[in-house]
């Protein structure tokens, strides 16, 4: 094969035919490449490449391959690595450099193409200057315009704050630490700025100043700027003043004041431990563990009443943990409550990587989450609620066969809460990754501005091919009037056919899917319209389908949006290219005995290519969606009011505004 005959040269160029630890590994990988099963070429090249770390082509290779799945950044970290085993390669430098820029690190990209401007190959050099200018033109416009924003208005936080930005990716570093302090110091609630500010002062020479930076940003809330900030940080542990200085630059870092307080207690100064505990008191009540430190402080400083205060309040707290309430009991020579089984440092550890999986997935870093889960099931591997998350964090990456197996394990746990979610993402998952599945919809609805009954619905069996899934399929059109407008000239409302067909779709990703179908759309009607009983049908497009927030079934209220758009070329409607978006967003009510009630508000419009009337309006307007006990899943009565208008009305011969009571039910199952 032609991708054999390559490696075999490949090889023979670095003298490694016969002895190459990776050959084999690398064939799979080609193999699968020509296949076009990226994911798993990429799993082949990676294996290879830890066999043979020192080889920059299979790098590059895998870089490539990378690119073809969507993974633009760990396309850019693997083309990292190759320039820094092959050095000489000014292309592949050039090209991490244009891969750095398309993934946001500007400033990476803007030094690298610098340092080829003057380069001898007249080639490299043309390409690199260009590239230069091309992102160091619009960041000096940009430092320009923004510096002139500051002076007419000092206390803009975002001119600051995008001044800074790019003053740090045009590595002028004096003036990027200058006006990320001052957003920072304006809006104290973004801790990704401080980490900027510690890499700003560092680069500008203001060592100290950088340190108390990143300390703040590492014991802050937010995991990603906190992981990014220790990383930065020195190798030993900070110094006191130190501690101050991040504490005066963030005053309001309640871990940052408590583990100074622990580390003051360690150094025996009882004194500033106490200023710190009070401070942490002071700002959050509901910190026990410091107020029954400061309480022992009080006691042991003399202060008898004001430390039997805040030890009793302990005490009294529903929310106190055992071990620390019997200290305090202890203190206060009062006898001691049953305890619990007591935290064993494996249980520990379990909690503290759920806790950075919690934050990690909330802020959106799935893959920070799941590393942290993944320690937590390392240390516990019967703890199923860490089952779950990662479950739900695969599923999320849309690693479903993986996710199917976590959900599975769950689906075991004595905890009928974790148990029962496992249970139910099964059956939603374990249909879609069958190697062949039926799909069964149906949306029969009222329209008051018709005044009529319509019906869509589809029946289709699909088949699991690797990334495409080939399907038949049968749909239906109709409603309940037929014909409009008289004898003469009579206009139907919908298609009132039944239409066989057979089509190929893409799988999902993120939400995208492609396809293309052909069918013959057969009118069940005896039609007036010229049109004859059986035409070609012929159909193709593109959907976009997603959701955010407490969806249709979520077992906790909160606020939901729906967002599906689709662009849809269509034969029988005269070849015209169909546009849909569809949007929804409101709050979903808490389930009651597996009832679920949404209220929500619509905004949709619909357009075409051709510019026709019918095809282009648009409407608003507030809906309400009920899933009651006793339907079966899958089932939902749906009520909307819109008020709409056609975004063209030329040979519409209606009103361009409307209203419309709609009231349907949708159902869809799959086996």
């Amino acid at each position: 094969m032609r991708f054999a005959a390559a490696l075999l040269v490949a090889l023979a160029v670095h003298g490694e035919t016969n002895v190459d630890p990776a050959f084999p590994l690398l064939e799979k990988a080609f193999e699968r490449l020509q296949q076009r099963d990226y994911d798993a070429a990429v799993e082949w090249f990676r294996r290879a490449a830890e066999r043979s770390p020192d080889r920059a082509d299979i790098r590059k290779n895998l870089a490539y391959t990378l690119m073809k799945t969507g993974e633009t950044e760990s396309a850019r970290d693997e083309l990292d690595r190759a320039r820094r085993l092959d050095p000489a390669d000014r292309h592949l430098a050039l090209e991490y450099a244009f891969l750095c820029h398309e993934t946001g690190k500007s400033r990476e990209a803007r030094l690298v193409f610098d340092s080829f401007r003057n380069d001898a190959d007249p080639d490299v050099k043309a390409t690199a200057a260009r590239a230069f200018a091309n992102i160091d033109g619009p960041l000096a416009e940009g430092i320009a315009r923004w510096s002139m924003v500051v002076e007419r208005d000092p206390a803009n936080f975002s001119a600051h704050e995008e001044l800074g930005r790019l003053a740090a990716k045009r590595s002028e570093w004096a003036l990027a630490a200058k006006h990320l302090d001052a957003a920072w110091r304006l809006r104290s609630d973004d801790r990704a700025l401080l980490v900027l500010l510690g890499e700003a002062l560092a680069e500008s020479g203001r060592g100290a100043e950088s340190v108390a930076a990143l300390l703040a940003a590492s014991r802050g809330s937010e995991a990603r700027a906190a992981e990014h900030a220790r990383a930065m940080l020195p190798g030993r542990y900070p110094f006191v003043y130190e501690f101050r200085q991040a504490i005066a630059l963030d005053p309001h870092n309640l871990g940052l004041r408590r583990e100074l307080a622990y580390l003051l207690l360690e150094m025996a100064d009882r004194t500033g431990a106490e200023a710190e505990f009070g401070a942490i008191v002071a700002a959050e009540p509901g910190d026990l563990l410091s107020a029954a430190q400061l309480g022992f402080l009080l006691l042991q400083r003399g202060e008898a009443e004001r430390g039997r205060s805040l030890l009793e309040r302990v005490v009294n707290a529903p929310e106190a943990d055992d071990e620390l309430a019997d200290r305090v009991r202890s203190v206060l020579g009062l006898p001691k409550t049953l305890r619990k089984r007591p935290e064993t440092p494996k249980r520990a550890v379990v909690a503290e990587a759920r806790e950075m999986a919690r934050r990690s997935y909330e802020a959106g870093y799935l893959r920070d989450a799941l590393k942290y889960l993944s320690i937590a099931h390392e240390t516990d591997p019967v703890d199923f609620s860490v089952m779950l998350g990662l479950a739900r964090t695969r599923n999320m990456l849309h690693d479903d066969d993986e996710a199917l197996r976590w959900f599975e394990m769950a689906s075991y746990s004595p905890d009928p809460s974790v148990s029962g979610e496992a249970l139910r993402a099964v059956s939603n998952l374990r249909p879609a990754l069958k190697r062949v599945r039926t799909t069964v919809w149906t949306l029969p609805f009222f329209s008051s501005r018709w005044n009529s009954g319509f019906t869509y619905g589809q029946v289709k069996t699909e088949f699991r091919i690797g990334r495409m899934r080939p399907y038949v399929s049968m749909r239906v059109v109709g409603d309940t009037r037929g014909a409009v407008g008289g004898s003469a000239f009579p206009q139907y409302l919908s298609e009132t056919a039944l239409i066989p067909g057979m089509g190929i779709a893409t799988r999902a990703h993120r939400g995208v899917m492609a396809w293309a179908e052909a069918g013959l759309a057969v009118s069940y009607l005896n039609r007036r319209d010229g049109r004859k009983r059986a035409i070609p049908d012929y159909r193709g497009g593109v959907s976009f389908s997603r959701g955010w927030g407490r969806m249709m079934g979520a077992q906790s209220p909160g606020f939901f949006f729906e967002n599906h758009e689709d662009a849809v070329w269509v034969s029988r409607f005269n070849n015209t290219l169909l546009f849909y978006s569809q949007n929804k967003t409101g709050y979903t009510f808490s389930p009651a005995e597996d009832a679920s009630i949404q209220l929500y508000w619509n905004a949709n419009v619909t357009a075409d290519a051709k510019r026709q009337y019918w095809a282009n309006f648009a409407d608003t307007g507030p809906g309400v969606r009920i899933h009651l006990a006793a339907m079966p899943p899958g089932m939902y009565v749906s009520v909307d009011v819109l008020r709409g208008a056609h975004l063209t009305n030329t040979d519409n011969p209606r009103r361009p505004n409307y209203f419309d009571f709609r009231a349907g039910v949708w159902y869809a199952f799959t086996r």
